[in-house]
């Protein structure tokens, strides 16, 4: 693909900046109806399957956790998200943003993904109501994969 093509795509499809790849097995934790439907259907538009649901039964390459501060204790959400991905696997953080039904702190959200043992990497704009953060497990970090 040409480098072209490539931001063709970025601009088209919200999922291309988040690094899925084809093939990749994505656990989707937290799904509702406000979720962005658009970056879903685009991150299974890259990994050429369905986002397979919380009773998924295996490791799973990345999870795609949704949240918001309702739903409970994000520490404890983060380290059950850890025991669902593979070594070296990753994170995608799903919260309101600012204003939004279910906005968290980002003094809360560092708490947590520290607590977990997580690093955040990266964090972009995930549509019209969300904040994505890419968090890695430190194995993750130390070996270079991001």
């Amino acid at each position: 693909m040409s480098a072209t093509a490539d931001h063709a795509e970025e601009r088209t499809n919200p999922a291309a900046k988040l690094g899925f790849e084809p093939g990749q097995v994505v656990q989707e934790i937290g799904y509702d109806d406000d979720v962005e439907q658009e970056l879903r259907e685009g991150i299974e538009a890259i990994i050429g399957q369905d986002l397979v649901d919380e009773e998924y039964d295996d490791v799973a390459d990345v999870v795609l956790l949704w949240f918001r501060d309702e739903d409970g204790d994000l520490t404890d959400a983060l380290v059950d998200a850890i025991g669902l991905i593979d070594e070296g696997g990753q994170i995608w953080l799903m919260t309101p943003k600012t204003g939004r039904d279910g906005y968290i702190e980002p003094s809360d959200i560092n708490e947590a993904v520290q607590t977990a043992g997580l690093t955040q990497t990266r964090s972009i704009n995930a549509g019209k109501d969300w904040t994505g953060s890419r968090l890695a497990t430190p194995k993750a970090v130390k070996s270079g994969k991001r």
